[in-house]
């Protein structure tokens, strides 16, 4: 029998299995101010069998909404509608951490309620493509460049909304590091072209990722602290031309914090090789969410056995199937998830899939 359902420690955090529910934007935050609403309890209460949920991206400002409908964690309203979902999953013996994205230049002024104001990003390049609003899609906008202060500021928005998490019953976060949001937009030569002290050589541009998770680590200890991260991940316009570098010293650098967990999420099968040699230059808990070239059920199990990994993550197959860790077990059978219904919508695609019976 794989150890994939064998308890693990993670930093002092017991969890009851080695399958951890990925973060997935649902945009249904319909209640008011952005806030989960009862059936964000219930999708995630649902899925409290998983060793470790990590939330959908949760921004830690107004600024940082990237999409429709997404919540916040940056008001006492939001707290509170947090802590129950938060009740939720811990009465049904699950743990839970907040994921906090800031989607930098990934949004535009309709998601605002000052639709004067810009997107903030490392430097003033606009991403490629549209974002899908309820006004229809729309063209990303050239965004705004954070001075210096500005980014000061934005690093103590990350530790204030740890502390909202914390304050909302969860067990830690984890800061978005990668498919192409503020973090990763610090990190990659592409939309990182500034020439102080956060911009230009390796040592500069891992400057952000690394201040964020000390400040969050400082706020709420680096145990209960989690960073993922998506070497070579091309998503929302990115263009890396130093990958091994930029996170092979980004993770030397992250070792002596002591954080709860690395999160590498492999959207590019091509770098399994890099993958293994961040899993053994980081000494903590190594979460894996693999590349999808058969490793996307049941057949990624052997990459906890091997060592790969100790904590695998499933994304759209836990979306699908709210009881994975039971399904895994058995080799299946598993629910189809319905892309049509990913985000936006009622109920339909988010609380309805159903259970294996018996």
């Amino acid at each position: 029998m794989t150890i994939a359902f064998d308890p693990i420690d993670l930093s002092g955090t017991r969890l009851a299995n080695r399958i951890a529910m990925a973060p997935m934007t649902r945009s249904r935050a319909f209640g008011p101010g952005l806030t989960p609403t009862d059936s964000t309890v219930e999708y995630y209460a649902q899925r409290a069998s998983a060793g470790l949920i990590i939330t959908e991206g949760i921004q830690p400002s107004a600024i940082g909404q990237g999409y429709p409908d997404t919540p916040g964690l940056h008001s006492a309203g939001q707290v509170a509608a947090w802590r129950e979902v938060t009740d939720a999953v811990h009465a049904n013996g699950g743990r839970i951490f907040a994921q906090l994205m800031h989607a930098g230049r990934i949004g535009h002024p309709v998601l605002w309620p000052d639709q004067e104001l810009l997107s903030v990003a490392p430097s003033p390049v606009a991403a490629t493509g549209q974002l899908y609003t309820r006004e229809g899609p729309k063209d990303f906008l050239p965004p705004r460049e954070l001075t210096g202060a500005e980014v000061r500021a934005t690093i103590g928005d990350f530790a204030a909304a740890a502390r909202n998490a914390v304050e909302a019953g969860f067990d830690g976060v984890e800061l978005h590091g990668a498919n192409g949001y503020l973090i990763h937009q610090f990190l990659s030569t592409n939309t990182n072209r500034r020439t102080d002290e956060w911009g230009g050589p390796v040592e500069n541009r891992i400057r952000f990722a690394l201040e964020v998770t000390r400040a969050v680590a400082a706020e709420i200890g680096a145990a209960r602290t989690g960073l993922r991260l998506s070497p070579g991940n091309p998503y929302n316009d990115m263009a890396e031309t130093d990958t091994e570098a930029t996170y092979l010293t980004l993770v030397k650098e992250l070792e002596p914090l002591g954080i709860g967990y690395l999160h590498i999420t492999e959207n590019v099968p091509d770098f399994r090789d890099l993958t293994l040699a961040l899993r053994k230059q980081f000494s903590g808990t190594f979460v894996l969410n693999p590349s999808t070239e058969g490793f996307t059920d049941h057949g990624a199990l052997p990459l906890i056995e091997d060592g790969t990994a100790d904590v695998l993550a499933f994304g759209a197959l836990f979306l699908a199937n709210p009881d994975l860790p039971a399904r895994l077990r058995t080799a299946g059978p598993y629910n189809t998830p319905d892309t049509a219904t990913f985000f936006g919508g009622g109920d339909t695609g988010y609380t309805d899939y159903p259970a294996l019976t018996g």
